[in-house]
């Protein structure tokens, strides 16, 4: 092939890359997932070489099948090969906080009461992060309440601080892992006030050796008091992620916290409807026992996109409590695809999100 087919060749197959959008951001390819000058044509074939913003280790397949399909009508009959990569960074956050060392992204879930399954979702969303590919960790901001140690079976044991001033997070099922429930009596009350809790979750997320992580998911505390904000004011939040049930009720303290997050410049990521649809352990009847369409109308109000729909099942509740979440039990099940869906879409919210640049510019000190 001449040098000037060459260059046809490779001026179509940027065109057909720079129009094609990916599902997972809703942005081209091409502009918004960084084909860094990837496009090359050497050994008789087509090189593409695709970094994406967000975890692929289960997707890059369909990827690659994607991107060589829109390829047939640019290549002709030239050989094409597509690599894809993932390459995860950090993304702005509210006013400008600082972000934590070691973590590129703070997700935060959040409801606007308790009862909805928040910290399930939590959970299985950090395992399903974990699952694409993703190194990511859990912080338990529910000080009150806390209940991850249990729900990934690791209850009762004590986190190691090397030097007296810090601590290292725990890891179960692959993640890493810090909660008030490691360091207080399981049977213990929190009888602490707002200063207190707001202090010790700072401590908890500042002072924990997370490691290098993609992704930090915080379970947040029930509702939108003065804890929730000001843990959303003081804390580098890259997104949130609300949950709620279809329920009249559920969906009225989720708007709260929606706009209690709009108010402090936290994006909202998408909704979660937990409880969607109650499936009979017997006969696999599925029953809307909770009402419909609560998350689709919540969305298009505050347009925000509805991440997902999960079922109130059995197996959700037992792998709990037995300390195996589904995502760590039976990954490959209907309901673990879909928290897996949720995690894909939460992450690609995320990489459309504008990146961080705070840490290419040095630091000016003045003498």
């Amino acid at each position: 092939m001449s040098p000037s087919e060459q260059n046809d060749l490779l001026a179509r197959a940027s065109d057909v890359l720079a129009t094609l959008v990916d599902p997972i951001t809703e942005k081209p390819y091409w502009t918004a997932n960084l084909v860094e000058g990837a496009l090359t044509y050497a050994n008789s074939q087509l090189q593409v070489r695709v970094r994406v913003g967000y975890p692929v280790a289960l997707v890059a397949g369909e990827i690659r099948e994607r991107i060589l399909e829109a390829l047939k009508s640019a290549e002709g009959q030239t050989p094409v090969e597509v690599e894809v990569q993932s390459a995860i960074e950090s993304h702005v956050v509210q006013r400008n906080l600082p972000l934590l060392k070691g973590v590129k992204n703070l997700i935060a879930v959040a409801s606007g009461k308790g009862g909805v399954g928040k910290s399930s979702t939590a959970v299985n969303l950090a395992l399903a992060l974990s699952r694409h590919g993703a190194k990511v960790g859990l912080l338990d901001a529910d000080i009150y309440g806390p209940s991850i140690p249990q729900m990934l079976g690791v209850g009762g044991q004590q986190p190691h601080s090397p030097d007296g001033k810090h601590i290292e997070a725990l890891r179960a099922h692959g993640i890493a892992l810090m909660s008030i429930g490691f360091l207080v009596d399981a049977e213990s009350p929190m009888v602490w006030r707002g200063p207190m809790v707001t202090s010790a979750l700072e401590q908890l997320l500042r002072d924990t050796l997370w490691g290098e992580l993609d992704y930090l998911v915080v379970d947040m505390p029930p509702g939108t008091g003065d804890i929730q904000l000001t843990l959303a004011q003081k804390v580098p939040v890259t997104g949130s992620v609300i949950v709620t049930t279809p329920q009249d009720i559920a969906l009225l303290d989720a708007r709260k916290g929606i706009r209690m997050f709009e108010k402090v410049g936290v994006p909202i990521l998408g909704i979660v409807e937990n409880m969607s649809m109650h499936i009979c352990s017997n006969c696999g009847h599925a029953e809307p026992i909770f009402g419909e369409g609560g998350g689709e109308v919540l969305g298009a109000d505050y347009r925000v996109p509805l991440l997902g729909k999960l079922p109130l099942d059995l197996r959700i509740r037992v792998g709990l409590d037995a300390g195996q979440p589904i995502m760590a039990a039976d990954p490959d099940c209907a309901i673990s695809k879909l928290y897996l869906d949720i995690a894909l879409k939460v992450a690609g919210a995320v990489a459309a999100r504008a990146r961080d640049t705070s840490h290419k510019f040095p630091k000016i000190v003045i003498e």
